[in-house]
């Protein structure tokens, strides 16, 4: 069965949607909280790996609840409407600057980063669950994955290319406070909070609207071989049969690996531009520093990669692509401890192909968890589709959390202060290393439990035919 091109859109949308607040966390979060908010490096990565871990422990509830919910809409649907207005005005609030102290501040930070967080995984656990029953059949899912992946990074795109000029815009419009004012240099964004409250207020009204598109747009179709089975069992036998499942332990790991990859990478680029690059440039029309336009280059060239992902990987397979990719980035990031300021057409260079690796290695992860939920559902006759979908999503934020907390760990480590005029050389050796050895590690460790994982094209599509088969027969 072919999805129609307006569904596989539609479904495109609720990752553009996702991914346009997610790149503000992962990109400028920790600028935010640094340079504008006025916490420190350490107190900032600390509350991001308590509360990252204390929100990935909730995706799996969220999987749960959802497998167990039953609308007209559907199991997961319903949550795209739901939530799509919580999930813009909880992303303000957590980019507002109240009027208090340094205590009250923190306070005020991990209550609305928390509450934030809850919220994303209330909408995003049920939105990626969606790809496991739109189709059933692998090469299908495939090319749902990279439409969803595609869209995710023109949200990114989006967000880099109006994040920056909108802060800048709101600052001076709305903001009076020369000392803010003065911050607004060649090298740097804005770090004016009026500016950054409604440039965020911008953003997430568009994904309010993308967030209603995509549950107007799109259908669930597959249902399970058992109907009485599945409606009950028990959230304990749920939680046995995933931990029984070798192959979704596997891709768990390699599936942090690869996330911690990019969460260092996007944690310390701006810094890396502020600190290390200091070149003055700014695109005279659009008010692009040179750190928003690496930025811009690096979600262009994500998109190629997830425009390869389908093709590619239904003719070599997911597993070999996926670590031929992760290879290649490995080595690619490690180059980048070698460039100086100066080279900025290399740095460029380099970020194009490291993104176009990036890019690619992401919508198979997702299509493989479906697959997952097929192989799962096959052995025990149970597709808790939800739930495991919801141990994706929490290895994107265990992945996320270990990598901007580390990103802030480090910063303070090797003697980063978020107030100096110039930074020490140890500060930035420190930045040099977590835009290349360390994301490498990363991908090794991604390549290595792969090796491993053993869900070949062959074994899916036996899979597959096993599973309609007794669709047919029920």
């Amino acid at each position: 069965m072919n999805i129609a091109l307006k569904e596989k859109v539609g479904y495109g949308f609720g990752d553009m949607a996702s991914s346009m607040f997610w790149k503000i966390f992962g990109m400028y979060l920790l600028f935010f909280y640094t340079k504008v908010f006025g916490i420190s490096p350490a107190a900032a990565g600390t509350m991001f790996m308590l509360v990252r871990i204390w929100d990935a422990a909730n995706d799996p509830l969220m999987g749960i609840i959802a497998d167990r919910t039953h609308t007209r809409w559907g199991k997961y649907r319903p949550y795209l409407l739901w939530f799509a207005i919580p999930f813009a005005l909880v992303g303000v609030i957590t980019f507002y600057t109240p009027p208090l102290g340094n205590a009250g501040r923190l306070i005020y930070a991990y209550i609305t980063y928390t509450l934030m967080m809850m919220v994303y995984t209330a909408v995003n656990v049920p939105y990626a669950s969606l790809l496991g029953v739109m189709s059933s059949e692998p090469k299908q899912r495939n090319i749902l994955s990279s439409y969803r992946m595609f869209f995710a990074f023109i949200g990114s795109f989006i967000t880099f290319m109006l994040l920056q000029p909108l802060v800048d815009f709101f600052a001076s419009v709305f903001d009076s406070d020369t000392n803010l004012m003065n911050t607004m240099d060649e090298t740097s964004i804005s770090r004016s909070p009026t500016g950054w409250v409604l440039a965020v207020a911008v953003i997430g009204v568009i994904c309010g609207v993308l967030f209603f598109l995509c549950f107007k747009l799109t259908r669930e179709r597959v249902k399970p071989v058992d109907e009485e089975k599945n409606s009950n069992a028990s959230v304990k036998e749920d939680v046995k049969n995933l931990f029984r499942n070798t192959p979704w332990w596997i891709l768990m790991v390699s599936s942090i690996g690869s996330l911690l990859f990019n969460a260092i990478r996007d944690g310390v680029a701006l810094f890396y531009f502020a600190d290390y690059i200091q070149i003055n440039y700014k695109m005279s029309y659009f008010g692009w520093t040179l750190a928003t336009v690496y930025l811009l280059v690096g979600q262009a060239s994500n998109m190629i990669g997830v425009a390869l992902a389908a093709p590619l990987s239904n003719r070599f397979g997911k597993k070999q692509t996926y670590m031929v990719a992760m290879l290649m980035a490995a080595g690619l990031s490690a180059v980048f401890f070698i460039l100086t300021p100066d080279d900025i057409l290399c740095i460029l260079l380099l970020q194009i192909l490291v993104s176009v690796c990036a890019g690619y290695v992401l919508p198979l992860l997702w299509s493989m968890y479906a697959d997952i939920v097929d192989h799962q559902e096959l052995k025990t006759n149970r597709r808790a589709t939800g739930l495991i979908f919801s141990s994706s999503s929490m290895s994107q934020k265990i992945g996320s959390a270990v990598g901007i907390a580390l990103t802030g760990w480090l910063l303070a480590a090797f003697g980063y202060y978020q107030n100096a005029a110039v930074q020490t050389e140890s500060a930035i050796l420190g930045v040099r290393l977590m835009m290349s050895w360390l994301p490498a590690a990363s991908c090794v460790l991604a390549v290595i439990s792969m090796l491993f994982y053993p869900l070949s094209e062959k074994k899916v599509t036996q899979i597959t035919a096993e599973l309609e088969k007794k669709r047919i027969k029920a």
